[in-house]
């Protein structure tokens, strides 16, 4: 009888440790996920773009003021941040929610703006290049949390 008491003892223990075992794994960072990419990459890429954006304004046909490249560096950094630090379930909220954001903005300069739409006059005009850019980000990180699985809010039943 006291045998039996004990193992059940040790199996609730097991469920136990079992249980905080999935929730760490959940709340973990994956390194090799599309989500973690794509952020880190994307990051990368904004803070490479808005570093030469003070060296070249003009590159590949963009208006990069100092203030669009600040801009750019503060995205990007934010973007690295969540493919570098996140878990998984907000890394892919960041991509659906940056990637709306930037989306949007270039649909808005699409059909508000046309080739020089000023958002702020003298500090930050957007051109045809600079839609097409943000148009184009926008879409590649709303693809990428709209694939990515969302994380379980529950354990998996066994």
């Amino acid at each position: 009888m006291q045998s039996t008491a004990v193992a059940k003892h040790f199996h609730r223990m097991d469920d136990f440790h079992s249980q905080t075992k999935r929730e760490t794994e959940r709340n973990t960072m994956v390194t090799n996920s599309m989500v973690t990419k794509t952020t880190t990459f994307g990051g990368a890429l904004f803070v490479g773009i808005g570093l030469l954006g003070f060296i070249a304004p003009g590159f590949m046909g963009m208006h990069l003021s100092a203030a669009h490249n600040l801009l750019l560096l503060f995205s990007g950094a934010l973007a690295i941040y969540f493919g570098l630090m996140a878990t998984q379930a907000a890394g892919r909220t960041f991509c659906l929610v940056f990637g709306a954001v930037y989306g949007l903005l270039g649909l808005v300069g699409f059909v508000a703006g046309g080739t020089d739409y000023t958002i702020f006059p003298g500090a930050l005009v957007l051109g045809a290049m600079d839609h097409l850019a943000h148009l184009i980000l926008g879409v590649i990180f709303v693809a990428v949390g709209w694939i990515q699985k969302p994380a379980l809010a529950t354990p998996p039943a066994r």
